[in-house]
C-alpha cells in the first residue's frame, strides 16, 4: 500500500506522513481503522521502525491518528478529510501568493486550473 522513493529529496518519514494523509482524504484509510505497526510497515518497506514511528508521531500531534497503548496506531475519528481539505487549500493559497510575486497572471492560473479540473471530469 505504501511506496518510498529512495531517490526523492522528500525524507522518507515525510513521504510516509504524505501517504497517509492521501489515503484518509481519498477514503483508504477510514476512521477508527488501524494502522500497519511501526515494525511491520518498517520491514516490509526496507526502512528503519524510527521513520515509521516519526511519521506516526508527527501524524498523532497533528491529530490526523490516535494511539492506544499496545494496540497501535488509528486514524482519528475527527474530520480528518476535512483538516487535510484545508491544509491543502493554505498550501494552494501559499502557492497562489507565490505566483502573484513571480507575475504569473491570474487567466493563466485560471487557464490551468480550468484545465486539470476538465481532465479530472473525464
Amino acid at each position: 500500500m505504501f511506496i518510498i522513493n529512495h531517490q526523492s529529496n522528500i525524507p522518507i518519514f515525510e513521504q510516509l506522513k504524505n501517504q497517509v494523509l492521501e489515503f484518509i482524504s481519498i477514503g483508504v484509510l477510514q476512521p477508527d481503522e488501524q494502522l500497519p505497526s511501526v515494525r511491520s510497515l518498517a520491514s516490509s518497506l526496507g526502512i528503519n521502525p524510527n521513520t515509521v514511528s516519526k511519521a506516526y508521531q508527527n501524524l498523532e500531534a497533528s491529530g490526523y491518528i490516535y494511539s492506544k497503548k499496545g494496540r497501535g496506531c488509528f486514524i482519528s475519528k475527527q474530520n480528518t478529510a476535512e483538516l487535510i481539505n484545508q491544509q491543502k487549500l493554505i498550501i494552494f493559497e501559499n502557492t497562489v501568493v507565490e505566483m502573484q510575486r513571480h507575475n504569473i497572471s491570474k487567466v493563466d492560473l485560471i487557464s490551468i486550473i480550468n484545465r486539470l479540473y476538465k481532465e479530472d471530469n473525464k
